[in-house]
């Protein structure tokens, strides 16, 4: 049925406070039966007033009453005002009325101090009508009229001993107290309505706050893969250039490698604000890692007339767990930082590594990496700040060495994740020592692996951009294969509907249909390649995207900028299970 959505009954009642109060008054209810049963203990054993426990019984009736017309209340929709006053006076005026009957007992019943017991009694129950009704106009109005008619009663039955002007004065008095009560009602109002705007507008802020986050993240996601599309295609023909004997090969694989860095910094920070970014531990050649890194970085000091020196090298490890590529940035961050401040004299890389204190020697290592610059230093100032994203130092240092301002930041971040730490000692004129601090556990090294062998397969290459294509098509060179290739999912459908591949190349992200919908319908088909091994293509590598890959009937996942040895791997898995288990093909 068309039209306006229906009001529930609790919605239309806290249209006047009501639910909010009568939730409230559930919850305080043993407290007040409790109080109940206490002042009549109290009234028996002082004046011996065996009534009051009559009273007491009074007021529990009159609490179930409030309870009983409360449930009724939030299932009956109020639409109008009327209806919340006759509701309200139903629900709290019998409780209201119960317990003030106490005052007048105690102002005639109790010699001296009668009169200050029963203003006691009204001041005590109006007080707590101003905490409990928070926000109900109506409600706090029902409850007080019963208190209000006992302060104006309360003075007139002294009306024959009493005189005009003692009169007038009580009289005045008690319209004071009426005027401060509610005074003190409209002040807490204000101040709660002041305290849900502000709660309002904070929750407010923050979902601004997460939308623009998410919007971030999307786009940088939107950059990155538009990005690694050519970085990979630079790699690919690098590698292609440098196996043919061109030394130019090298230097083309090492701008891309810088182009990927700068891609991955922005990427790093998207994920560290999303709370997204992880490490991973895996087995790995640290002391071969260390020195790789190091050693793409000898061209650069090489050109600047910069001596590279590496000491200590012997004392690393070599096989240990953690996170090679994490590692790998945190070292390639800090030697860019040594070397772009340093304009004459050398960098030295200090190693060293030694068994975790109160470790077996083949447990766990202490792993530290120094850089050490003979740069201009820095001032404490410039200390402090050096860990902040998107800091340079300065304009200056930004237009003569570029850079993001991240590298640092994230650096911290990724060694404080692998429960390590980077840290800085420095002074104007003296260079700066950037160490990077590690425990890893020990690993023990794998079988000798070989070069790639030649493979008979037949591969499918799908992908929306040719770039790619033929990069991939690079990649696989060396294992003798040349792959078939489609530059759209629907093309890659039609032909696999008809001819049989030993493995798919599906990348992910590509116009009208995506490579997880794709591999969706290929598994739904019934045809050669329904249970053949796809393997997605992915330039937005997160564990959230790989299960979605995983969901949709995919086997295994490689990141852009490709890299050859993870390409292998994932093909050698796909052909040692050419076909998908039907459990698989069930799930997807």
């Amino acid at each position: 049925m068309s039209g306006t959505p229906s009001l529930t009954a609790t919605d239309a009642s806290d249209r006047f406070g009501l639910a909010t109060v009568i939730a409230t008054r559930r919850k305080h209810m043993p407290v007040r039966l409790m109080t109940a049963a206490g002042v009549a203990l109290a009234l028996q054993l002082t004046f011996g007033w065996s009534w009051a426990w009559l009273w007491a019984i009074a007021y529990g009736l009159s609490q179930v009453i409030d309870h009983l017309s409360g449930k009724a209340l939030i299932r009956r929709p109020i639409t109008s005002p009327f209806q919340a006053a006759r509701a309200a006076l139903i629900t709290f005026v019998p409780s209201s009325v119960v317990f003030g009957a106490l005052a007048p007992a105690l102002w005639q019943g109790v010699e001296r101090y009668g009169p200050a017991l029963a203003m006691v009694v009204i001041a005590t129950a109006m007080t707590n009508l101003i905490a409990i009704c928070r926000g109900s106009r109506i409600a706090f109005a029902a409850g007080c009229v019963p208190y209000g008619l006992y302060l104006l009663i309360l003075p007139l039955m002294d009306l024959n001993t009493t005189t005009g002007p003692v009169l007038s004065t009580m009289m005045i008095a008690v319209g004071l107290v009426m005027l401060n009560v509610i005074g003190a009602w409209l002040t807490t109002e204000e101040a709660r309505k002041a305290q849900d705007d502000a709660r309002e507008e904070a929750e407010t802020r923050r979902r601004e706050a997460e939308d623009a986050v998410a919007a971030k993240s999307a786009y940088v996601a939107m950059i990155s893969h538009e990005l690694r599309t050519p970085i990979s295609a630079i790699l690919a023909g690098a590698a292609e250039t440098e196996r043919a004997g061109h030394p130019q090969g090298r230097l083309i694989a090492e701008a891309g490698r810088m182009m990927t860095t700068l891609l991955d910094d922005m990427l790093d920070l998207s994920k560290l604000e999303a709370g997204r970014m992880s490490v991973e531990a895996i087995d790995f050649d640290l002391r071969q890692t260390v020195l790789d890194a190091v050693r793409a970085w000898r061209p650069q000091a090489r050109a600047k007339g910069l001596k590279m020196r590496i000491t200590g090298a012997r004392s690393l490890p070599g096989w240990v767990n953690g996170d090679p590529t994490r590692i790998r940035q945190v070292i390639n961050n800090l030697m860019s930082n040594a070397l772009k401040f340093t304009s004459q004299g050398e960098v030295v890389l200090r190693l060293s590594g030694s068994p975790a204190s109160g470790e077996s020697p083949a447990s766990r290592h202490a792993i530290t990496i120094a850089v050490d610059d003979t740069g201009p230093g820095m001032t404490p100032e410039q200390l402090s700040r050096l860990f902040l994203p998107f800091e340079q130092l300065g304009a200056q240092t930004a237009r003569n060495h570029g850079g993001t301002g991240l590298g640092l930041m994230i650096s911290r971040q990724l060694a404080r994740m692998m429960g390590g730490d980077v840290g800085v000692t420095s002074a104007p004129g003296e260079g700066a020592v950037f160490t990077l601090t590690l425990t890893l556990p020990a690993a023990v090294a794998p079988a000798a692996a070989q070069a790639p062998q030649a493979v008979e397969a037949r591969v499918m290459v799908v992908d929306d951009h040719a770039v790619n294509r033929q990069a991939i098509g690079l990649v696989l060179a060396p294992l003798g294969i040349v792959p078939d290739t489609a530059g759209s999912a629907e093309e890659a459908l039609e032909r696999l509907a008809l001819e049989r591949f030993d493995v798919i190349l599906m990348d992910v992200y590509m116009p009208d249909m995506d490579g997880r919908e794709a591999t969706r319908q290929l598994r739904a088909m019934r045809g050669p390649n329904q249970r053949t091994p796809v393997i997605a293509i992915t330039a937005s590598a997160t564990a959230r995207d790989w299960e979605a890959c995983l969901a949709a009937g995919m086997s295994g996942h490689v990141a852009k900028p490709i890299d050859p040895a993870q390409l292998y791997a994932a093909l050698e898995s796909a052909l040692s299970n050419p076909v998908i288990d039907g459990e698989e093909l069930a799930v997807a």
